[in-house]
């Protein structure tokens, strides 16, 4: 779908005092911007969570399903088989796996269907459980910490010395769209800031932190996040 349209019917249900349905962090950038401050509240099924709800009074009526399963899954499987069934991205919420644990949030619009038609990922039959929304309100996500001593926060500067390649690759990478700064394209001359979320083809996602020190040369330490 059109990103313009997906946010100018988003903006809009919020001023007609509806809620949206989960935005990820992409288009919560894009709706934030377009809207005031204080006109409207953001929903998080849990306290890290990725995706979240806009909405104005009524908090949107959310559910929490437990994947059960006897086999292993993996993320991809699961976002492929809901695609698969043509279950839009907006419909449900981060999916998680916590130890052998695989969760799932959703908009109850969506529950009946669910139920009925989700029942195998590949070759692995599954069961879905109901459990309180709150379940997991507390649950952050890991990562694995990262420091680096840099020059500066441009992104192919940072980037190089995570991954172990030129500056050049980089910005190769970057022109090839291989590269996302909060799941939007960068230009090559891009500083990278605080919180920013980014990803690299093959090689995975992470959270600038910022700046944690300095060192007697002038560079500076860096401190990233590796999503697990």
């Amino acid at each position: 779908m059109n990103d313009i349209y997906t946010v100018s019917k988003n903006v809009e249900k919020i001023l007609n005092g509806n809620c949206t349905n989960f935005l990820d962090q992409k288009l919560q950038i894009q709706v934030k911007n377009k809207l005031k401050k204080g006109t409207y509240k953001i929903y998080l099924p849990y306290i890290d969570s990725e995706k979240a709800i806009y909405y104005v009074s009524n908090k949107p009526n959310v559910l929490l399903y437990e994947i059960v399963s006897n086999n292993k899954l993996l993320h991809q499987e699961i976002i492929g088989t809901l695609f698969s069934l043509g279950i839009d991205p907006s419909m449900y919420g981060d999916i998680l796996i916590i130890d052998n644990h695989y969760y799932i949030y959703i908009l109850d619009i969506i529950e009946n269907y669910l139920l009925t038609n989700f029942n195998k990922i590949k070759n692995n039959k599954i069961e879905l459980k109901q459990i309180d929304v709150n379940y997991l309100y507390n649950y952050e996500r890991e990562y694995e910490e990262i420091e680096l001593i840099v020059s500066s926060n441009r992104i192919d500067t940072v980037l190089s010395h995570l991954i172990h390649t030129s500056r050049e690759k980089i910005n190769e990478k970057i022109k090839n769209k291989e590269i996302l700064v909060n799941y939007d394209e960068p230009k090559t001359s891009y500083n990278l800031k605080e919180n920013d979320i980014f990803s690299i083809r093959r090689y995975g996602k992470y959270k600038y932190i910022g700046v944690i020190n300095t060192t007697k040369k002038d560079n500076i330490v860096v401190k990233i996040l590796k999503y697990k």
